[in-house]
Protein backbone atom coordinates (compact mmCIF):
# COMPACT_ATOMS: atom_id res chain seq x y z
CA UNK A 1 0.00 0.00 0.00
CA UNK A 2 1.92 3.37 -0.96
CA UNK A 3 1.11 6.73 0.68
CA UNK A 4 -0.61 7.85 -1.82
CA UNK A 5 -3.34 5.07 -1.59
CA UNK A 6 -3.54 5.24 2.41
CA UNK A 7 -4.33 9.09 2.08
CA UNK A 8 -6.99 8.40 -0.19
CA UNK A 9 -8.36 5.57 1.63
CA UNK A 10 -8.24 8.23 4.77
CA UNK A 11 -10.07 11.09 3.15
CA UNK A 12 -12.76 8.41 1.85
CA UNK A 13 -13.01 6.82 5.59
CA UNK A 14 -13.42 10.58 7.17
CA UNK A 15 -15.78 12.44 4.50
CA UNK A 16 -18.24 8.82 4.19
CA UNK A 17 -18.03 6.58 7.36
CA UNK A 18 -17.19 9.08 10.56
CA UNK A 19 -20.48 9.63 12.28
CA UNK A 20 -19.19 13.40 13.15
CA UNK A 21 -20.79 14.85 16.58
CA UNK A 22 -23.40 17.58 16.00
CA UNK A 23 -22.88 21.37 17.30
CA UNK A 24 -25.48 20.99 20.38
CA UNK A 25 -23.26 17.70 21.39
CA UNK A 26 -20.15 19.67 21.06
CA UNK A 27 -20.98 22.57 23.22
CA UNK A 28 -22.35 20.40 26.01
CA UNK A 29 -18.94 18.09 25.69
CA UNK A 30 -17.02 21.72 25.36
CA UNK A 31 -19.03 22.88 28.57
CA UNK A 32 -18.52 19.43 30.81
CA UNK A 33 -14.67 19.62 30.05
CA UNK A 34 -14.03 23.78 31.08
CA UNK A 35 -16.41 22.54 34.29
CA UNK A 36 -13.74 19.73 34.89
CA UNK A 37 -10.97 21.68 34.06
CA UNK A 38 -11.62 24.81 36.32
CA UNK A 39 -12.31 22.09 39.18
CA UNK A 40 -9.02 20.19 38.73
CA UNK A 41 -7.43 23.85 38.62
CA UNK A 42 -8.89 24.07 42.10
CA UNK A 43 -8.26 20.97 43.61
CA UNK A 44 -4.51 21.12 42.08
CA UNK A 45 -4.28 24.80 43.81
CA UNK A 46 -5.70 23.34 47.47
CA UNK A 47 -3.33 20.27 47.79
CA UNK A 48 -0.38 22.55 46.46
CA UNK A 49 -0.99 25.31 48.91
CA UNK A 50 -1.63 22.57 51.77
CA UNK A 51 1.49 20.64 50.98
CA UNK A 52 3.36 23.80 50.78
CA UNK A 53 2.27 24.77 53.94
CA UNK A 54 2.97 21.69 55.85
CA UNK A 55 6.33 21.69 54.62
CA UNK A 56 6.90 25.43 55.76
CA UNK A 57 5.91 24.65 59.02
CA UNK A 58 7.67 20.93 59.49
CA UNK A 59 11.10 23.54 58.11
CA UNK A 60 10.17 26.29 60.51
CA UNK A 61 9.73 23.22 63.33
CA UNK A 62 13.08 21.78 62.22
CA UNK A 63 14.74 24.73 62.56
CA UNK A 64 13.28 26.01 65.95
CA UNK A 65 14.79 22.61 67.50
CA UNK A 66 18.47 23.24 66.55
CA UNK A 67 18.88 27.27 67.54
Amino acid sequence: MSLVDFIKGSYTEFKDRVEWPKWPDLQSSTIVVAVATVILALFTFAVDSAFSEAIANFLALFINLFN
